[in-house]
């Protein structure tokens, strides 16, 4: 084949691949699907939330798990997912206090579990990844279960997943149609300076209206909280993105069509959740009494 055949080829392969490295109607469909199992647990009955919030952060766990397997790092998963359902309950049930009190019998519970397998460097380094492990998917996720605690928990926990997929869907829109800067070439190549703009303008938006819908609060305070949200998500992201490159992962799973895994999803989420919690607990005092 000539060069100039080589090099029409390659032209149109770039041209037929979409600009983010999404198949969007697939990624969109999937997206839906996932905000209406959300919103009808949160409709029906809010405990059924429960489920949910505990099946995904139980499949990012596994997600991980098999990340580290790649790094030659074995961190016990059954203690995890005991501990992820007992941190999400006890959050739910008793509060704070007691978030804190199953995240270090968790954290406890996995060194433990690894050391019986017995001791030595790879044993210190498993029992490190698996506390790593707990407090960045269970304990995360335990502050929104902070959240659906509270008498309009219902509301605040739909705040807060719109205002995380206000920030995705504004920076991917904004990134794919104007995005010209990298915002950190050296660990996500895809994300723009324009992008980060995309995320703020949509989250404020999406913050305002949402906060006066769903919460009856001021909408100038939902539009800082949508900013704010959009710091934490993009330092999750970010971070996300580190571990991966690190790893040496495109994305930490296939579960989900046009998504990846179930941990790209939340990844900015999870950093979100307790900054998107002590803020409403700080405007709303009184929902939360």
């Amino acid at each position: 084949m000539s060069e100039l055949g080589i090099r029409v080829q390659a032209e149109r392969a770039v041209a037929g691949t979409p600009r983010a490295g999404r198949d969007l109607p697939i990624a969109i469909g999937v997206g839906l699907a996932l905000l209406a199992v959300v919103a009808g647990s949160l409709v029906f009955r809010k405990e059924g939330f429960i489920l949910v919030a505990a099946a995904a952060c139980g499949v990012a766990l596994w997600e991980l798990a098999h990340a580290f397997v790649r790094r030659g790092i074995h961190i016990p998963l059954l203690p995890l997912l005991v501990g992820l359902v007992g941190i999400m309950v006890s959050a739910y049930t008793s509060g704070p206090e007691a978030l804190l009190v199953a995240f270090m019998l968790t954290a406890g519970g996995v060194v433990v579990w690894r050391v019986l397998d017995g001791t030595g460097p790879a044993a210190l380094r498993d029992a490190a990844a698996g506390t790593f492990a707990t407090a960045y998917i269970p304990f995360m996720a335990g502050f929104v279960m902070l959240m659906l605690a509270q008498p309009d928990g219902a509301g605040r926990v739909a705040l807060f997943v719109l205002l995380a997929v206000a920030n995705d869907t504004g920076g991917y829109v904004a990134g794919v149609l104007a995005g010209r800067h990298p915002l950190a070439p050296s660990v996500s190549p895809k994300k723009s300076w324009e992008g980060l703009g995309g995320s703020f303008l949509l989250a404020g938006a999406v913050g305002g209206v949402g906060a006066a819908v769903l919460l009856d609060a001021s909408p100038v305070f939902g539009v800082l909280l949508g900013a704010a949200s959009v710091l934490t998500a993009t330092l999750g992201d970010l971070a996300e993105s580190l571990l991966k490159r690190d790893l040496e992962l495109k994305d930490m799973g296939r579960i989900l069509p046009g998504h990846g895994g179930v941990l790209d999803r939340l990844d900015s989420m999870l950093l979100t959740a307790p900054l998107v919690h002590l803020l409403l607990l700080v405007a709303l005092p009184a929902a939360a009494a």
